[in-house]
């Protein structure tokens, strides 16, 4: 049956594809055939949420299951919602057009702290209740996973479970119990408890936090006996028996990154204090080129995608890159399909590997120094050099680039000025090295773009224990920054100091903030990650109305036996390796990257086997 409610709604917006559904490769069922339906919900815009692997993992391995439907829920832009409040029409699923009441489960993906409002946007918008206390059985159960989950104190009130870790087999069993529990009629509560049996399900209703009088966590309680001290995340051990989609919904409008993506590992060999994906993603698994390839190419060809992305946190650390891209390169350029390795390490940047990924399209290159100076990086265990990062340039710009986009980070621990000012320094020479190489490309000139984020001491790092920069002095570093870049050759671009307040608030906070991002989104506060949504007062507003200290949280360090928010969590890292990390980092002191000599991190006690076999 036609909607003409639905019809004026979005001939009123100004991107109606937002909205329609209907995509190539979106999966219809018929609601009667299914025992159970999923609404994935990706608390931000179409182009932002089509633009996510895990969505598209996810979606793809649920509706493998005839008895499940998986449908996909954005959040809808100013202008949409205006229409939605003005009809009374409620959120809607893309691939059915039902409203949210109609289904079982919602599961949230967290992947930035700053969108944490439009998770109540989207609860209201659905007319569901916001607060987990005020839902019973005959709502649907809001579920809630993805990176920022490794603290989820912050929404605990929100949310009536969280799922730790990687999702492909955690969340089928959810979706089972929650089957179990519709077909035997258990209360809500029932269905909490059994869940807090699932390895990787944290249910924060079953945990009490008692605070100290200055603040800090004094310890959870345990609501039941039954729950777990601490909650393990899941992992997927071997990517190769991975359930990979073959066939995934292609935006009907422009999004973010418009493009088939593979992820190539999962993890990371580094171990960068600052990262926290490279931390809570252990231990470092890489599917075989082999595999690989065949994903590729089953995925460009149902899609119709021009462009292939190798997705990972260090896709060049690949065991066998060359191998792959040898693989990827016998079809790619028959069938017009560029490559792309967003994510690769200046240090492992080799003529061979140049000559590979040039052999489609020279777009720019994108390294990571993350520091200006040879010290910081140390401190930070970048583990490269400046002369290895001055050959990966030399190596690229005699493959014939002429772009590079450098990122860096400031308010790291330990900073100096001088820190500060050699990231200017290290662009100028990148610069000046281009314009000295009598093999540089005729007539075209070099652009380095230097990119600087503010450092946020992130859950389950060696960093956890610093205290940010204050917003005042990140605003300073930005503008002594710009002050010493000379050259026309480099841009500058740097991220908004009081964001990234917020969002170090919200990064290391505990479950008392869940009244202050209720507050923000009842006073505006929706796309809080955008400028159109953003709002420093208001959040500023909420906090002080909750007699909350944003300092406490976010520019106070941490000591090693205080009891953090996330401690009730085990992502595989032992506080102690954090403590020896953060004690080395302090002394500038090094640590080798896993596939060298084990750290001692604590994963493999997790998985029970050594992460390297050749050790």
């Amino acid at each position: 049956m036609k909607d003409y409610t639905l019809e004026k709604m979005l001939r009123a917006v100004q991107k109606p594809g937002r909205y329609i559904g209907c995509e190539n490769g979106a999966v219809i069922k018929n609601k009667d055939d299914v025992k159970l339906r999923f609404a994935f919900c990706f608390p931000d815009n179409y182009e932002v949420g089509m633009s996510h692997l895990g969505l598209k993992i996810l979606y793809y391995i649920m509706n493998k299951r005839k008895d499940i439907w998986c449908e996909r829920v954005f959040a809808p832009w100013f202008d949409m919602r205006e229409q939605m409040e003005k009809y009374d029409y409620p959120l809607f699923a893309l691939e059915s057009k039902d409203p949210l009441t109609d289904f079982d489960i919602l599961g949230f993906t967290l992947q930035y702290e700053m969108s944490y409002t439009n998770i109540l946007y989207m609860l209201e918008l659905s007319k569901i209740p916001m607060w987990a206390k005020d839902r019973d059985e005959s709502f649907p159960l809001i579920i809630a996973g993805g990176p920022c989950a490794c603290n989820p104190e912050p929404i605990a009130d929100f949310i009536d479970l969280f799922a730790l870790g990687d999702g492909e087999e955690l969340d089928l069993e959810i979706c089972e119990l929650v089957i179990k529990a519709k077909a035997k009629g258990w209360t809500k509560k029932k269905l909490l408890t059994e869940a807090s049996k699932i390895k990787g399900v944290y249910v924060p209703s079953l945990y009490k936090p008692v605070y100290n009088k200055d603040g800090s966590i004094a310890e959870y309680k345990k609501r039941i006996k039954a729950v777990p001290d601490r909650i393990e995340k899941r992992l997927v051990l071997n990517l190769n028996d991975a359930e990979y989609p073959d066939n995934i919904p292609v935006p009907l409008i422009e999004t973010i990154h418009d493009r088939a993506n593979i992820e190539v590992l999962r993890g990371c060999v580094r171990g960068c204090r600052f990262c926290q994906a490279g931390f809570i993603y252990r231990p470092f698994r890489a599917k075989s080129a082999e595999t690989l390839n065949a994903q590729a190419r089953e995925l460009c060809q149902s899609t119709g995608y021009d462009e292939l992305s190798l997705i990972s946190l260090s896709t060049s650390d690949h065991p066998q890159i060359e191998e792959l891209l040898d693989k990827l390169l016998s079809w790619t350029p028959e069938e017009k399909i560029n490559l792309s390795l967003p994510s690769l390490r200046v240090d492992s940047l080799s003529d061979e590997l140049i000559e590979k990924i040039s052999v489609v399209r020279k777009s720019g290159l994108t390294f990571a120094p993350e520091a200006g100076t040879q010290r910081l990086r140390d401190v930070i265990n970048k583990n490269i050099t400046e002369e290895e990062i001055m050959d990966g340039c030399k190596t690229a710009f005699e493959g014939g680039y002429t772009s590079v986009k450098l990122y860096f980070m400031l308010g790291l621990p330990t900073e100096t000025d001088e820190d500060i000012v050699g990231i200017a320094e290290l662009a100028q020479r990148i610069v000046n090295l281009y314009y000295s190489l009598p093999t540089k490309p005729k007539g075209k000139p070099v652009s380095v773009s230097v990119s600087c984020a503010c450092f946020i001491p992130k859950p389950f790092t060696p960093f956890q224990f610093c205290a940010a920069d204050i917003y005042e002095e990140f605003i300073r570093k930005q503008r002594l920054l710009r002050a010493s870049v000379k050259s026309k050759k480099i841009s500058v671009s740097t991220h908004e100091p009081t964001t990234s307040f917020i969002e170090a608030v919200l990064a290391r906070g505990d479950r008392r903030l869940s009244k202050v991002i209720y507050d923000v989104y009842k006073d505006g506060g929706i796309f809080d990650s955008w400028d159109e949504g953003f709002s420093f007062e208001r959040w500023l507003d909420a906090l002080k109305k909750n007699k909350l200290s944003p300092e406490f949280y976010a520019n106070r360090a941490r000591t090693f036996d205080e009891i953090n928010p996330w401690d009730i969590l085990d992502y595989g890292i032992s506080k102690e390796f954090l403590v020896k990390e953060y004690k080395k980092a302090i002394k500038a002191k090094t640590t080798p990257r896993c596939d060298m000599k084990c750290s001692s991190c604590g994963i493999a006690a997790m998985t029970g086997r050594k992460c390297f076999a050749k050790r």
